[in-house]
């Protein structure tokens, strides 16, 4: 299942979430932490748990809950939001800090009778530092890094070439791929500066994430398309694949492709980059 573009969508906006899976996201979260207000948490739930519900609603992507991160108000979240028989693919822990917190919060969802992946926003210095043993918790499918949150935590100050949270987002990626899950990268907040959002999600696919949130529908295709490995890429990895296959019949362990010497960590190139290329073409 490819995750590369994960877009939020306020849980107390029903058109938005109705509207949110013709994006052309991989994921949609409907969003029920920081886009909801306070005041505003049950018409979000009642909102969401109807969208869920709707016989209409069939979407073709994965479909995720970001509950709130107090465990108190999470069950309500759950209560109200997961009731009936909704669409629901996946939950949402945001500020996950450790793994303890987030085993919690999936004994939480299991008690509402759901066994769903979770996905852990980590978005906190705290969270950012227990990330692997997060990314290793049994029922996480993927980590998020919340670059804005953990600014926020320590008292950094944000700047475009983002080397305050340089760290950070490395450790998260580690984090994710020791584990084997997927790792997505955090949100772009200028969802004008569409060059700088490519420039940036490109990055982000080469450091090793296999997605990004996404706050605006504009922002999907960029996403989708820097996560999606051009036609030279594929090509390269067909080649060296075959080659390799070749190379097994003769008893070789490296051979030559293109006049490049091809050994175990390009076949694992290789291999990612046909992985993504047909996640992305289902």
């Amino acid at each position: 299942m490819a995750r590369r573009s994960v877009l939020f969508s306020p849980g107390d906006q029903p058109a938005l979430m109705h509207k949110a899976p013709n994006t052309g996201a991989d994921t949609v979260v409907f969003d029920l932490e920081d886009a909801v207000a306070p005041g505003r948490k049950a018409d979000g739930r009642a909102a969401v748990n109807d969208v869920l519900t709707d016989p209409a609603f069939d979407p073709d992507c994965e479909v995720c809950l970001r509950v709130n991160a107090d465990p108190a108000t999470a069950d309500a979240d759950l209560e109200t939001a997961l009731a009936g028989d909704p669409r629901i693919d996946a939950v949402m822990v945001p500020k996950a800090e450790s793994a303890a917190g987030v085993r919690e919060m999936d004994e939480l969802v299991r008690e509402h009778g759901y066994d769903l992946p979770i996905f852990a926003l980590c978005e906190s210095a705290a969270g950012v530092l227990n990330a692997q043993a997060i990314a290793a918790t049994p029922a996480v499918d993927a980590v998020a890094f919340g670059a804005e949150d953990l600014s926020a935590d320590i008292g950094a100050t944000r700047t475009d070439s983002g080397e305050e949270v340089s760290y950070a987002r490395q450790h998260v990626v580690l984090a994710a791929g020791a584990a084997d899950i997927d790792a997505i990268d955090t949100v772009f907040t200028d969802i004008e500066a569409t060059d700088r959002l490519a420039e940036e999600t490109a990055f982000a696919a080469q450091l090793g994430y296999d997605g990004k949130m996404a706050i605006h529908p504009g922002q999907v295709g960029v996403i989708n398309e820097a996560f999606t490995p051009p036609e030279a890429d594929v090509e390269w990895a067909e080649r060296v694949l075959e080659a390799r296959e070749a190379a097994d019949d003769e008893g070789r362990g490296v051979f030559r492709v293109d006049g490049e010497m091809i050994d175990a960590p390009l076949i694992a190139r290789a291999e990612r980059i046909m992985e993504r290329y047909r996640a992305a073409e289902e």
